[in-house]
């Protein structure tokens, strides 16, 4: 069988990063390239010879400046538009864009599928506009398929969940709770991608692990991969929470996609909550 030929745009992000290595352990059966986004010489590089495109390239979450804040929309959505639009004039079949769980505005509560689309930031704003006018191209010969993923952790990521971590390791106590969150383990999503490339399918979709994850069961895994001796308590003081783990009440509190919207022919958890973290943590 001919190999996919993939391309990532957005070069050494942590997800692209991350998949180029997944589809390397499939001998034969993909080719994977990746190109930088930054300035335009990438629009001169030909998309003709891919089957998928996956746009990964995109700004997060930062604080700054409205001269920053219009990098958002610059970045996330003008350049997603130019990227989606070049390959479906050079023929690519598949088009997967990256989206955001924060497209809904919300830090707390139950997502479903009549949950509509509320972007409170800057962030999610710039990403919704970008699905909408990606998802316009979709025709038959250009299949768009957008994921709205939650947190994703793995090995060497960015973001609230090395904080957690770091906010461990220095500390004897973490505050005690009883909440759900949809999060999503590096593999599990690289897993997902795959299958999806396989299938060519176009659509909106919602990756997440098989468990909601409760944050301090989240916290014992992780100190037990360190060996970590760590005292949960109900309430820790202001300054601790202000210091070391910022946004805690939200943090702490439920946040999930029902399950049934995650549903797909195929099954991409390849990996469960509690080996996720060990090999986070330790790598195995």
């Amino acid at each position: 069988m001919k190999p996919k030929r993939i391309l990532i745009t957005g070069r050494d992000s942590y997800i692209g990063v991350s998949f180029e290595k997944w589809c390397n352990t499939f001998k034969d059966e993909y080719i994977v390239d990746t190109i930088d986004m930054i300035g335009d010489n990438w629009m001169s590089y030909s998309f003709s010879d891919y089957d998928v495109v996956l746009h990964v390239s995109g700004i997060v979450h930062s604080k700054g400046t409205k001269k920053k804040k219009s990098l958002y929309y610059e970045v996330n959505t003008e350049l997603s538009k130019k990227t989606a639009l070049k390959a479906k004039n050079e023929g690519v079949k598949q088009f997967i864009f990256l989206s955001t769980m924060s497209i809904y505005g919300i830090e707390k509560g139950n997502i479903d599928l009549f949950t509509k689309p509320h972007p409170t930031s800057s962030y999610g704003k710039s990403k919704l506009e970008a699905e909408k006018h990606i998802r316009a191209l979709e025709c038959d010969s250009f299949k768009v398929a957008v994921l709205r993923p939650p947190m994703v952790y793995g090995r060497g990521c960015k973001g609230n969940y090395p904080l957690m971590v770091k906010f461990i390791k220095l500390s004897p106590v973490f505050q005690l709770v009883d909440n759900l969150r949809s999060m999503i383990f590096i593999d599990n999503l690289c897993e997902f991608l795959r299958l999806l490339v396989d299938t060519g399918n176009s659509g909106l979709y919602f990756p997440q692990n098989k468990e909601y994850i409760c944050i301090t069961d989240m916290a014992k895994e992780i100190a037990k991969a360190h060996n970590k001796k760590l005292i949960f308590i109900k309430w820790l003081t202001p300054l601790m929470m202000f210091t070391h783990f910022k946004k805690t009440n939200t943090r702490f509190a439920n946040l999930i996609y029902n399950k049934n919207i995650s549903i797909t022919d195929f099954e991409y958890c390849v990996v469960d909550f509690e080996k996720s973290i060990i090999m986070t943590e330790n790598g195995d």
